[in-house]
């Protein structure tokens, strides 16, 4: 057989050992590694991932990977569990209302990001929610945020049961009634957090920086909870 024909023949196995279903790029200019387009979505919505894209209300789970440009993109209410989100760039981000269980975004840049529950249509759009302090805003049980920049973001009434915190930046991060249940902050600054209200249950502070963090008992330290 031909060399040529040797080639060609393996080029189209390799094709075909690959999933299309799989969004990934990676490229550390922020660029696009697949040609320029990568498409989120796997149901009638769908969305080209960059900066300011427009994914609300994608669903996408387990298979997504991006590590480049997304800032200010917009992920409301979209199904993205299990994103790989590793070193993203990802400031001004809108994840209000996003399934992110599982989400891995270490190294992440997430400041000035939204997480918080989405608006309520209506009269009661600028509200608080009515139903707190049992809401829950966006939905991050078990994800991967270690060494993430969370500086300044909003988590009130988040999920972030069994969520991997370690060293992630939470300064001045809004984390009141935020579900901590069994989460690991270890090395984590929360420095002026607010995690009033918050469950604690089991939850890892080891060798956290405190500096005017406000505890789940209302009260404000220096020195732990």
């Amino acid at each position: 057989m031909r060399p040529r024909t040797l080639i060609a023949l393996a080029a189209a196995g390799l094709a075909m050992a690959i999933p299309v279903s799989v969004a990934t790029a990676w490229d550390p200019r922020g660029d696009f590694a697949s040609g320029g387009v990568l498409q989120l979505g796997t149901g009638a919505k769908t969305c080209v991932l960059g900066p300011g894209a427009d994914c609300r209300g994608v669903v996408h789970r387990w298979t997504v990977e991006h590590h480049g440009n997304l800032r200010k993109a917009k992920f409301t209410k979209a199904d993205v569990r299990g994103v790989d989100f590793r070193g993203a760039d990802l400031r001004g981000a809108d994840f209000r209302g996003a399934k992110l269980r599982h989400a891995d975004l270490r190294g992440a840049r997430l400041k000035g990001a939204r997480f918080d529950a989405p608006p309520k249509p209506g009269k009661q759009a600028n509200q608080a929610p009515s139903c707190a302090p049992a809401c829950q805003g966006a939905d991050l049980y078990g994800a991967n945020l270690r060494g993430a920049s969370l500086v300044q973001v909003n988590l009130a009434y988040a999920e972030l049961a069994q969520a991997d915190l370690r060293g992630a930046d939470l300064t001045g991060a809004k984390m009141w009634d935020t579900d901590l249940l069994n989460a690991d902050l270890t090395g984590a600054n929360l420095t002026y957090a607010n995690l009033a209200g918050a469950n604690t249950y089991f939850t890892d502070f080891s060798g956290v920086t405190w500096n005017g963090t406000m505890c789940p008992n209302g009260t404000v330290t220096s020195t732990g909870c």
